[in-house]
């Protein structure tokens, strides 16, 4: 009996610090019950341990002493037949500690336990969920390390055990999930197809106000669809679901401003309710008030605000309130995909993506100055600020902070692209050497960008005419990726750099390397690489003398670029190269009118390289024609594009970073001295590859510099180099 009261008195006390807020002397109180001398019931020192770790995982970062409490839980229990939920909330929260770690095979072994159990006791409610919540987290373990068959094999052990129990919003969480992965394997269309048929037929089952309660569902399903009709460069229905997302998000951001305006006042209405001098009248106007405001709060409020979870947690351990979190599911499982604000800046990279290809540049800046805020405030609430870098972080910071690195890299990497494609070398030249400074203080969190930074270093020195290098950097990045698309992308733009020097040696490795890649088109996932290719090996037929060999493979690429990837910049480029050819079969008539639309669509871009190309082509149409005053005219318009031209130029080779970029040498990273470290850093790199599977958005660099245009196309010599010809 004393001990019974003496873990009453400590519980009670523990309850009203937790109420002011006192989290350190709260946990003091409960963990006074695991050190007393005083013997307890089993079940006492059980119930203070779990709440001890539940605090300690909320609120601070003390993952090992909370993982110590609960192994010590788990011990206590094994003694006890019954207590099967407090069994399951141990097993639950202590793969939670494990994951923090990333102790991957500790934390799969003690899941197959308690999956184990789980189907050992009666199959209620209660069990089924417990059911989804271990197989949901035994899938995760399986993403990190990139084995999909075992995650969909426990995805669909999850979306069996939610069917038990006919709860059609649980049945979703899992249907996405299975085609996360199947987005992230990717081993046929086929596969994917059927998996976003399932996920539209679920979501079909789910009645609104449902949905309403899980909103991050709706984001992570809507998202899913979207990475799927990007990786078929299928832009038109891409842009119906990011349309939907950013309307969404404008709803939820204003619901949620709502709700902590009603919070606030609440807070202050209980203040006013306090005092004990209040009249009985206006005591009674100010509950009733309180009532109204509390049935708005709730109807505003997802399915679970108590913290009555289930404690998957995917991301993070940080103490959030509600207002800031995008459920996935409703209690008792709840959870997250990412943190509210990382989807919010997936939703603006989103927009970027589906919006920088077609020229809308002033929204993309503008989303791009949202995303990076809300990344950098996020970095900030982390701890996360210049002088920082990867060897000062806490193992749990790791997880939350790479989301949002990751996330940065993404806009960075397409801010390089926008201001490439609109001739603003400087504001590009910024943004790589933030990539390139970044990735040196997180190298292994970041080590999938290392590629990505190679190509960019590669386009940018195509840009500014340095084509050796150019070439140097693109066969560089082809050797930091798996991915074969990706290597065929680079080797195309290193093959387009070396036909830009134009002489026999150069001409003779771009055949080289296009002659590979144009025999293994068919294999490749995506139209993507096989428009690159096309430009590249057309490019390389108009240098042959082959015209209309050229012009075949020009206009197949040309309408893949137009048709499928909605890539303006590339679109003019390729009706450059058309036009060119027309004038060179002496086709003056549609040469006119080709060259008039790239014209219309690079004064679109602000791409002055390719305006400079299409008036060198002109003057010569003129010249052949014999339109003296055309010709003296646009050579006056082709002069003032070529001196601001040079003067972009000359600002962008007098940085102290542009010979630091161009150099042919690859970036030197400081490297995590610890090893445990490093290697919870590489299991979040690992996992962040492919949980934010997007797909790579760099549009095809063609040829850029108008002094360069005689050396690309080569045509005007009349001498063929190379006896080589591709079949």
């Amino acid at each position: 009996m004393e001990g019974a009261a003496v873990a009453e008195g400590l519980w009670g006390l523990a309850d009203h610090h937790e109420k002011l807020g006192e989290i350190g002397k709260t946990i003091k109180c409960l963990e006074a019950i695991c050190q007393s001398q005083i013997s307890f019931f089993p079940l006492v020192e059980v119930k203070t341990r779990l709440r001890v770790s539940a605090l300690l995982l909320r609120y601070s970062h003390n993952v090992n002493h909370a993982k110590s409490h609960l192994e010590r839980s788990l011990l206590l229990l094994n003694s006890i037949p019954s207590s099967f939920d407090l069994k399951f909330r141990a097993y639950s929260l202590l793969s939670h500690c494990y994951h923090l770690l990333a102790s991957l095979p500790l934390q799969r072994n003690l899941l197959f336990k308690a999956l184990e159990l789980a189907s050992s006791v009666s199959q209620d409610v209660s069990a089924y969920l417990w059911s989804c919540n271990f197989n949901s987290q035994l899938a995760n373990t399986f993403i990190i390390q990139a084995d999909f068959p075992s995650s969909l094999a426990a995805l669909e052990s999850g979306f069996l055990a939610a069917s038990h129990i006919c709860f059609p919003e649980l049945q979703m969480f899992f249907t996405a999930s299975m085609l996360h992965v199947h987005i992230m394997q990717w081993t046929d269309d086929y596969s994917v197809e059927k998996a976003v048929q399932r996920c539209d037929e679920i979501w079909e089952t789910i009645s609104s106000d449902k949905t309403e309660r899980c909103p991050g569902l709706f984001f992570y399903n809507e998202m899913l669809h979207v990475f799927y009709r990007l990786r078929l460069c299928d832009h038109k229905n891409a842009q119906h679901h990011v349309d939907r997302l950013d309307q969404a998000m404008n709803a939820h951001s204003h619901r949620m401003q709502e709700a902590q305006q009603l919070q606030d006042e609440l807070s202050s209405l209980n203040h006013s309710l306090s005092r004990y001098d209040l009249p009985s009248r206006e005591r009674s106007a100010l509950s009733t008030r309180k009532s109204q405001l509390q049935d708005r709060l709730n109807a505003l409020s997802p399915s679970s605000t108590t913290g009555n979870s289930l404690e998957p947690a995917f991301f993070g351990n940080a103490d959030r309130s509600w207002t800031e979190k995008l459920l996935l599911s409703p209690s008792p499982i709840d959870g997250e995909w990412l943190p509210k604000s990382a989807i919010y800046a997936l939703v603006h990279l989103m927009v970027i993506i589906s919006g920088r290809p077609k020229g809308n540049f002033k929204e993309c800046l503008e989303r791009f100055e949202c995303g990076m805020q809300i990344i950098q405030d996020e970095l900030i609430k982390l701890g996360i600020t210049d002088e920082v870098r990867e060897s000062d972080f806490r193992h749990t910071d790791i997880w939350m902070s790479g989301v949002y690195l990751t996330l940065q890299m993404q806009f960075l990497e397409n801010k390089v692209a926008l201001e490439l494609t609109r001739s603003e070398y400087v504001e590009a030249q910024e943004a790589l050497v933030e990539m390139k400074n970044l990735l040196t203080r997180f190298p292994t969190i970041l080590q999938a960008s290392e590629c990505v930074i190679e190509m960019l270093r590669g386009q940018y020195s195509h840009s500014v005419g340095c084509y050796n290098e150019a070439a140097f950097h693109c066969i560089e990045a082809t050797t930091l990726t798996e991915s074969k698309s990706m290597q065929a992308t680079c080797q195309a733009f290193a093959a387009v750099s070396y036909l830009a020097i134009g002489d026999a040696e150069s001409s003779a490795k771009a055949l080289d390397l296009i002659g590979p890649l144009y025999g293994m088109t068919n294999s490749l996932s995506g139209v993507r690489e096989e428009a690159s290719i096309l430009f590249a090996y057309g490019l390389l037929l108009m240098k042959q003398q082959d015209l209309q060999e050229a012009r075949n493979r020009l206009a197949k690429g040309l309408q893949i670029a137009h048709t499928h990837l909605g890539n303006l910049q590339l679109v003019s480029q390729y009706l450059t190269l058309l036009g060119n050819l027309a004038l060179c079969l002496h086709d003056t008539v549609q040469a006119r009118e080709i060259l008039r639309s790239s014209l219309t669509l690079a004064k679109k871009l602000s791409d002055i390289p390719t305006q400079l190309w299409v008036l060198s082509i002109f003057t010569s149409m003129y010249q052949q024609l014999g339109e003296k005053g055309s010709e003296m005219e646009n050579e006056e318009h082709r002069k003032k594009k070529w001196d601001e031209l040079q003067s972009r130029l000359d600002e962008t080779r007098g940085s102290i970073h542009h010979i630091e970029l161009v150099a042919k040498a690859r970036l030197e990273m400081h490297q995590v001295e610890d090893a445990q470290e490093q290697s919870v850093a590489v299991s979040y790199g690992q996992s962040m590859q492919v949980n934010l599977d997007i797909p790579e958005s760099v549009g095809v660099g063609g040829p850029s510099l108008a002094q360069s245009s005689s050396r690309l196309v080569g045509l005007d010599t009349g001498k063929r180099w190379g006896k080589r010809r591709l079949s």
